[in-house]
Parts: C-alpha cells; structure tokens; sequence
C-alpha cells in the first residue's frame, strides 16, 4: 500500500475515534508508521488516565485496523 494511502486510513481512523477523546479532554495524534506499526501519542486527559492502554487497544487501535486491517499494533508514545 503507498505510504500516503497508509497515512490517509490512519488519519481517517484518528478522526473517527477523536470526538470520544475529546469528550474525555483528551486528544490524539499520529507520531509515525514503521512497519505495521502505529505510533500515536496520546493527549491531554488521556496522558494520566488510568483506563487509556484500555481505550488505546479497544478504541483507537481497534479503529484504525478497521480503516488498515494489516497494521499489527498501535502504541502510545510518551
């Protein structure tokens, strides 16, 4: 898949799951992809929220592999 193609699905995804986010006052944004793998840093609430390695598998890596069924994993940067 071209790289920019690649970009456009994460960001569709991202922009899909922000509004439940930022309800939270939280925020995310796209850091890189190296491989199949989605680096994201999570903001905001979301930093010291205690339930967000839940909401990044369940949510926002569960979103994004809908969008890109072959990305493996998302992980939050610090």
């Amino acid at each position: 898949m071209e790289t920019q193609e690649l970009l456009n699905k994460i960001e569709n995804a991202l922009t899909e799951i922000r509004p439940f986010l930022k309800a939270d006052g939280g925020d995310i944004s796209l850091v890189s992809v190296e491989e199949n793998v989605v680096k994201v840093k999570l903001m905001g609430a979301c930093i010291d929220c205690s339930v967000n390695q839940m909401t990044l598998k369940n949510g926002v890596e569960a979103t994004i592999k809908k969008y890109a069924p072959h990305i493996t994993e998302v992980i939050n940067i610090a």
